[in-house]
């Protein structure tokens, strides 16, 4: 018989989390992060961002009314038909997709890549199938928007991405980190932990 103790934990049904409506890692309205990085001009009309993990957050259709060109991936068909039914009643339109946002490969590659609560979603194991996949989905010079989750504890979701950590993972040979601090966002759903603003750069 299995050890009990090392049985690795049930993988998240995120569907079922949002049929059930149980879902606090969710914002209520828009991210404070959209106007940090609009005010950067980072949010330029006509380019293309990809929001993978997107749930029922606000930000793909502002990043849609905004002018951009957005691809919005979750694995939760619940949370994509959410998304379907605001952009129809906005008129807006988007390649919106119930599937698997890492494995995901556009024809062509992304200028932006919003990272919103998805990192720190994923078991850390696939933390170098997301940088992988990040890094072919972006075209070089273009930019990942991240929100690093900062978080103590031990397990998850969400699971904390630490600077260090995150350094490691987004290395300096394929990663333009920016000088300075990045700017803290606290998320009210989770007990004020802050989430790390970088925009990093694909080389």
């Amino acid at each position: 018989m299995p050890d009990a103790g090392n049985t690795p934990p049930a993988p998240m049904d995120w569907d079922a989390r949002f049929l059930a409506d149980d879902t606090p890692w969710e914002r209520k309205g828009l991210h404070p992060a959209f106007t940090h990085w609009r005010t950067l001009g980072l949010l330029e009309a006509g380019k293309s961002i990809y929001v993978p993990g997107c749930g029922r957050g606000e930000e793909p259709l502002a990043l849609a009314k905004a002018g951009l060109n957005v691809t919005a991936i979750d694995l939760s068909p619940t949370a994509i038909d959410w998304q379907r039914a605001r952009f129809a009643e906005g008129n807006l339109t988007a390649h919106l997709e119930a599937g698997d946002a890492l494995a995901h490969r556009p024809e062509t590659p992304f200028d932006l890549y919003w990272e919103q609560t998805f990192l720190c979603a994923i078991p850390p194991k696939l933390r170098e199938t997301y940088e992988a996949g990040a890094y072919a989905q972006l075209r070089p010079g273009g930019v990942l928007l991240a929100l690093f989750m900062q978080k103590e504890e031990m397990g998850g979701p969400p699971y904390g991405c630490g600077l260090p950590a995150m350094r490691a993972l987004f290395p300096g040979t394929r990663w333009q980190w920016p000088d300075g601090e990045p700017t803290a966002f606290p998320h009210p759903g989770l007990n004020a932990k802050e989430e790390l603003a970088v925009p990093l750069v694909r080389r």
